[in-house]
């Protein structure tokens, strides 16, 4: 028994290789009773799929690579001076890496349409963690934001990261679902606004700006690949921008300090100022080969996470700096490839959700540490030290190395055809109705 690909949003439907003659009767089933007559034995079906996109594979563990090295060359004497323990920040953040190495392994060989059965539980789950972690005695908070929650022995969860995954998961289900009613207000952003405004809502209150950021340009990506009405996704821009001024003036000043320092960060060296001026001086004292792993001659605040990429580029220079951001490069390259290739509009969606997340997050943290975006708080995916991001995006990786298991060919001509916007449909692979044909 193996799948056949119809590239339907319900799934995978089932066909009977020759010599097995399981269905009966009229020799042309409907797609509904193929599917029940699947169901009824499950246990004889196997995933047809080939190998996975070995650009995102490589790219991912180069990361994660580079990411262990440079936090135990930023980390490594501050530690042992401090509390004599060189591997007190590496080693949770090697722990973390095999989790999610576990985890993408998994997650690679899983079918991914199981996903869409758990996305309403996965995002119920998400968004009672994001409300937990602001009750009082219950959140951890660190420098002034209730971001983490400690669970027992476990390391400090980050609950905003598994509200990305469960976000990319609950809209691809959910978008795939909607069809060409996306382009209706009534149909597609309302309920869209419905949908993402409580996620958004408990991130900022924590307050979290940054990966309030990241989860606006998730959506947003998702939103108009699936075919959005372009005046529907302009006045959602504007709400958008406006809703995030708001919230700006509703924290307080530091949103504003932050943004005058991008504009004169020497205004205040010694205070608001001083950990991009810090990040740009560790920059140019790299050069172009760097200083050496563990030379540092400029120290950065929060070397190990939000400022990861100024070690790298002091201690690597220019040449390993271009490196990071040619993985990066390589990543979203393979990653839309894949979302354009995927068998289905879920997988289609969920796999640019992904790639967005990753990319966009990279995006913003790299462009803090050059000093043309405000300081975030945000990690770079794979290489900061953060035991949940890396474990969450590992996982994430695993399911668009799953989709990319089952990636088709498409020729110019097929392709305009499935996802002309001259149609208003998606970017994306859509439904197409198929019968299944029993001997």
């Amino acid at each position: 028994m193996s799948w056949r690909r119809d590239r339907r949003d319900s799934g995978p439907v089932p066909v009977e290789p020759e010599p097995l003659r399981r269905y009966s009767g009229s020799a042309r089933l409907s797609p509904v009773s193929a599917r029940q007559n699947a169901l009824s034995n499950p246990s004889v079906f196997q995933r047809d799929a080939h190998e996975p996109d070995y650009i995102i594979l490589v790219t991912v563990v180069a990361l994660c690579a580079i990411g262990i090295l440079m936090v135990y060359s930023a980390s490594a004497i501050p530690s042992y001076a401090n509390n004599q323990d060189m591997f007190a920040l590496v080693a949770p953040q090697v722990l973390a890496g095999l989790l999610g190495l576990a985890a993408m392994a998994f997650f690679m060989r899983l079918d991914y349409r199981y996903l869409r059965v758990v996305s309403v539980p996965l995002a119920i789950v998400a968004l009672g963690l994001l409300a937990i972690v602001l009750l009082p005695q219950v959140g951890v908070v660190h420098n002034g934001s209730s971001r983490w929650l400690h669970l027992g022995p476990l390391p400090e969860v980050h609950p905003a990261e598994v509200a990305k995954l469960a976000l990319v998961i609950y809209l691809s289900h959910w978008l795939a679902t909607r069809g060409m009613g996306i382009r209706s207000f009534r149909q597609g952003a309302l309920p869209m606004a419905i949908i993402v405004v409580p996620f958004l809502f408990l991130v900022v209150r924590e307050p979290d700006l940054g990966t309030a950021a990241v989860i606006v340009l998730i959506v947003f990506s998702l939103y108009f690949i699936a075919g959005a009405n372009l005046l529907h996704l302009a006045a959602a821009g504007a709400v958008g921008l406006a809703a995030g001024f708001v919230a700006i003036l509703a924290i307080g000043d530091y949103p504003l300090k932050r943004i005058q320092t991008v504009i004169d960060p020497w205004a205040d060296p010694q205070g608001s100022g001083y950990h991009t001026i810090r990040g740009l001086e560790a920059l140019s004292a790299g050069g172009l080969f760097g200083t050496g792993l563990g030379n540092d001659r400029v120290f950065v605040p929060n070397d190990v996470n939000d400022f990861i990429f100024s070690v790298i580029a002091q201690e690597l220079g220019l040449v390993g700096g271009a490196v990071v951001i040619g993985l990066f490069v390589a990543f979203a390259y393979a990653g839309i490839r894949t979302a354009m290739r995927a068998p289905d509009t879920f997988g289609g969606l969920m796999a640019a959700g992904i790639t967005a997340w990753i990319c966009f997050q990279a995006l913003i943290n790299i462009g803090v540490v050059v000093a043309i975006v405000p300081v975030t708080g945000i990690t770079l995916p794979f290489v900061s030290a953060g035991g949940t991001s890396l474990t969450v995006s590992l996982a994430a990786v695993g399911i668009l190395l799953s989709i990319s298991r089952e990636t088709v060919e498409r020729g110019w001509i097929s392709a305009s055809t499935d996802s002309g916007r001259g149609y208003g449909r998606t970017y994306l692979p859509g439904s197409r109705r198929r019968s299944v044909t029993a001997d």
